[in-house]
């Protein structure tokens, strides 16, 4: 089959697309034929090492995948062959960057019928991401008031939709290429932190705080007073401290996604439903995905990009 690998930790240029050997469903695994790939940040993090992934080299990178079950191994009886998945990988396993791709039966869902197969690639690990944050973490309900800060990527897509669709009030953060996207999505207020003091711009606290903006130490310090008391700050910028205000009773924590499939299973739904829309930037063939690495690094990439074998 082929594949994208790297043999050794590096920049984008240590990526060959190549030929590499069909792996085999063991016990309690499946075969899946790969529809689409998604490339996440991480993927570069652990390509280049900076991230606590233990990884076996040559390594095929890309842990969202979306495919059909090509073969099982023994004791898979939730799913069939034929059936269209999706599933969150673990990290430091082999990932979707291939025509095939091995994973647990465990961590599958049923793709959603709704939106092309390949694009179902895009809806796992960020998707679990923002659903984690806000209702595992955060707890919010219906009526309560959120602040997404760096709602223009990814995570912060679904984040909107999913504390909109809760019947939260939605308060995002966005730069101007992205303020369209974010309202689209359904927040209630954007606001352009290029040019507005987000302190300024929010005139009544929250109960939730979600930072995923690359912001520093002193900047996400800076917005905890519009928690109010007992509320919480959520991020998941691990890279930093997550700040909050024990004297009032802000909380904190911080997200460390898990492939929880009765979560993804509702995410399904929800996008089946027409209340989640799954946006997908642009679809590249799989022989592109270094190409792809190499834009991220240099700041050029823009959106959710998913790389689609050949055939």
């Amino acid at each position: 089959m082929k594949a994208v690998r790297f043999h050794e930790v590096g920049g984008p240029e240590v990526l060959r697309y190549e030929d590499a050997e069909q792996p085999v469903a063991g016990e309690g695994q499946v075969l899946i034929r790969v529809a689409g790939s998604a490339f996440n940040p991480a993927d570069a993090g652990i390509r280049g090492g900076t991230l606590p992934f233990l990884v076996v080299l040559p390594h095929v990178p890309g842990y969202d995948v979306s495919g059909t079950i090509e073969a099982l191994g023994d004791g898979v009886t939730d799913f069939q062959v034929g059936d269209p998945v999706v599933a969150f990988l673990p990290m430091g396993d082999n990932g979707s960057a291939a025509e095939y791709v091995v994973a647990p039966a465990d961590v599958l869902a049923k793709a959603p019928s709704s939106i092309d197969l390949a694009d179902a690639a895009a809806l796992p690990s960020v998707a679990l991401t923002a659903w984690q944050a806000l209702f595992d973490l955060a707890g919010l309900e219906a009526g309560q008031r959120v602040l997404i800060a760096g709602a223009g990527g990814a995570v912060g897509g679904y984040a909107v939709q999913l504390a909109k669709h809760a019947g939260a009030y939605v308060i995002a953060t966005a730069s101007p290429r992205s303020r369209n996207d974010v309202s689209s999505a359904g927040a209630d207020e954007v606001i352009d932190h290029a040019s507005t003091a987000v302190l300024d711009a929010v005139a009544e606290q929250v109960d939730v705080l979600l930072n995923l903006a690359p912001i520093s130490p002193e900047e996400f310090e800076a917005l905890v007073p519009l928690v109010r008391d007992g509320g919480i700050v959520v991020a998941t910028t691990a890279w930093m401290a997550t700040p909050g205000d024990e004297k009032r009773g802000v909380r904190t924590a911080s997200v460390f996604v898990e492939a929880k499939v009765d979560e993804l299973n509702q995410l399904v739904a929800l996008v089946d439903s027409g209340e989640l829309v799954v946006n997908v930037a642009q679809r590249v063939p799989l022989s592109e995905l270094p190409a792809i690495h190499a834009k991220a690094a240099a700041g050029e990439l823009r959106g959710k990009i998913v790389a689609v074998p050949a055939g």
